[in-house]
């Protein structure tokens, strides 16, 4: 498993074309506001306001580039289903989303977070069949787990499978930023996904 160490961010966009050089795989993080896609960051990385945490959501409005150990890039999308966004904005984040996702050659691997304690939302259940129809290889982490009780967290992986009428072997990785928990079961699936692309 490959420590992360070097990690810096390279640039904020809002077209893929403009992504950086050189160009590296890339993996995508994208879920709606507030799921906590900052703090996981933060927490794969271990630097603390790494990736902007804000108590607001709806905060990252661009594509961000995050170099890592200068072999790979981090990105982080913009937030989906803030409400207080106008629609104009949502539109705009929307193409931008949708346009990387279904263009960008260096794409590797989508990570979908769901609120491990809410479940999965109707536009978080729209996002995964657009995927699935669109053939864009995606993994589930669940976040916040530790708002959930030890006894009801199985319970609450079932629920999300369910949800998103996942493969009954897929595995949702639960993860909470607050104690690590699945810190480094994220950092072995990047692992993985890198070397099956090297």
């Amino acid at each position: 498993m490959q420590i992360i160490k070097n990690v810096k961010f390279i640039k904020s966009i809002l077209n893929w074309q403009e992504s950086p050089e050189p160009a590296l795989p890339e993996i995508a993080f994208v879920g709606r506001s507030n799921v906590g896609k900052s703090s996981l960051i933060n927490c794969l990385v271990n630097i603390k306001n790494f990736a902007r945490v804000s108590k607001q959501p709806g905060k990252t409005q661009t594509l961000n580039y995050f170099s890592v150990n200068n072999l790979f890039y981090l990105v982080d999308l913009p937030g989906y289903g803030y409400a207080k966004s106008s629609k104009s904005q949502k539109k705009e984040w929307q193409k931008a989303i949708e346009a990387y996702l279904l263009n960008s050659p260096n794409l590797r691997m989508l990570l979908v977070l769901i609120d491990g304690k809410v479940g999965a939302k109707s536009n978080d259940v729209q996002l995964a069949e657009w995927l699935d129809y669109n053939q864009i290889p995606y993994r589930i982490i669940a976040t916040k787990i530790d708002k959930v009780s030890k006894n009801a967290r199985q319970k609450q992986r079932k629920l999300i499978v369910e949800q998103l009428q996942l493969d009954k072997a897929s595995p949702v990785i639960m993860t909470s930023s607050k104690d690590k928990t699945g810190q480094e079961a994220v950092v072995e699936l990047i692992d993985q996904i890198l070397q099956l692309s090297s």
